[in-house]
């Protein structure tokens, strides 16, 4: 042992003394770390199979009760009923269970992120994940709204027109990534309202082309003012639908990775049904539009190809969120006045 060394070296070395054993503390709990990460891994793909596998006995199962059930007596169909309620039942359970489990990205994931493993473990990292989707579209929508009365009121000019439009593109596709993230971690999204988010990144990408002339300006204004509703709207929802879900979720009746949506779902019926008159006028905003560019269309002077390829995204939007919208609404009247005739 050499005689502790004076001054600041000495100094030095003990500070390197007590690093050198924090160290080897650190050294053992990164090994058990990495124990306990190969014990997760084999956990995750013995779950994994084991829920595969049952899944797929369940189909196989579902199948042959649907074909011997219009066979059956009153009472076996009564026991075959439930049955099929058990299976539907242990399916909702296998999808809460696989939402904590890695898995195959989609095709879209895929293309955008690779192989890349985006399943958050825990509840905490999930909500918190929802949580920042959900301001994020908040942030964004303000931002939308101040910038379309901007170019509506304020600029006339393609440069900021064409910003704007790059940022709808920006925020769209963003849109598309989270949702397709939250989906893995079990989010209940429905199909349309993830669908119509790739509809509108068509749609701001073609607008971003369509160069400044007599066709763009005859649209303008309209598309400035439509945007700058749609955003309104837009955050007219998060604001009350938020408030909503919370609600629900704290009785039990909503699943904690349940999301705002730009449109209307049966859980807002109780509460939020004034917001269809807006969301209604949107739509026929939409068909407008498309009416609109088809007019333009028409144009003896219209040569630009975007003016057709924006009228199909705006009819296609139109009829998506009309009729998805009027669905829900039709469902519930049908389940309400069933309810008051069993009463």
């Amino acid at each position: 042992m050499h005689p502790p060394a004076p001054g600041p070296l000495g100094d030095c070395l003990r500070d390197w003394e007590e690093l050198q054993q924090d160290f080897q503390s650190i050294q053992e709990t990164h090994r058990l770390y990495r124990v306990k990460l190969e014990e997760l891994t084999k956990l995750q793909n013995s779950c994994t199979s084991s829920i595969a596998r049952q899944k797929k006995q369940l189909q196989e199962l579902a199948l042959v009760l649907k074909k011997c059930k219009p066979s059956l007596q009153w009472g076996a169909k009564e026991a075959a009923q439930e049955l099929e309620n058990q299976i539907k039942e242990r399916q909702g359970l296998f999808f809460d269970m696989e939402a904590y489990l890695p898995k195959k990205n989609g095709l879209y994931l895929s293309l955008v992120l690779g192989n890349v493993n985006v399943t958050l473990l825990s509840k905490q990292a999930k909500f918190a994940y929802k949580d920042e989707y959900e301001k994020f579209k908040l942030y964004l929508t303000i931002i939308l709204i101040l910038i379309s009365f901007t170019c509506r009121f304020l600029l006339n000019s393609r440069v900021t027109d064409a910003a704007f439009n790059f940022l709808l593109v920006w925020y769209y596709c963003t849109l598309t990534i989270r949702e397709s993230i939250l989906i893995n971690n079990g989010s209940r999204i429905k199909g349309w309202w993830v669908f119509h988010h790739y509809v509108s990144t068509f749609l701001s990408g073609v607008m971003l082309t369509w160069p400044d002339g007599l066709m763009y300006q005859k649209f303008r204004n309209q598309f400035l003012s439509f945007s700058m509703y749609q955003s309104f709207v837009q955050f007219l929802q998060y604001y009350y639908q938020s408030g909503c879900l919370y609600r629900l979720r704290a009785l039990g009746e909503r699943h904690t990775m349940d999301l705002t949506v730009e449109g209307f779902q049966s859980w807002m019926w109780r509460g939020l049904t004034f917001l269809l008159p807006f969301l209604f006028f949107g739509h026929f905003w939409q068909l407008f539009n498309a009416l609109t560019l088809f007019n333009l269309a028409r144009d003896p002077e219209c040569k630009e190809w975007q003016v057709l390829m924006c009228g199909f995204p705006f009819l296609l939007l139109f009829l998506g969120n009309f009729f998805t919208t009027l669905r829900v609404v039709h469902q519930k009247f049908h389940s309400q006045r069933r309810g008051s005739k069993k009463e």
